[in-house]
């Protein structure tokens, strides 16, 4: 029969890890308007004006741009949001999650 004792020792050796976070990021494209990816940044990511030009430069200068970390599932909704937008805009824009 396990006692108290025996239980609360299993309980601190099972270390408990957080969720793994996963960033959202922009790939750059050719097509894709630098104000449209602004704009995107700032509706989707809650970013000021200034913030969304930095990441959009990001994504223009070096072929990705980080938007935020996120939950498994909020980064997996915020990827799907900003995909449909960009598609019915009819932009070619590409945004991915990653693993942290």
């Amino acid at each position: 029969m396990a006692t108290k004792h025996d239980t609360e020792t299993v309980l601190e050796r099972q270390a408990i890890k957080p969720p793994p976070m996963y960033q959202v990021a922009l790939l750059n494209d050719d097509y894709t308007p630098m104000e449209f990816v602004v704009a995107i940044i700032q509706e989707y990511f809650n970013k000021d004006h200034d913030t969304a030009t930095q990441i959009m430069l990001s994504v223009h200068r070096y072929g990705k741009g980080v938007c935020g970390v996120f939950s498994k599932d909020i980064a997996s909704t915020k990827v799907e949001f900003v995909l449909t937008h960009a598609r019915k805009a009819g932009h070619p824009l590409q945004c991915v999650m990653e693993e942290v």
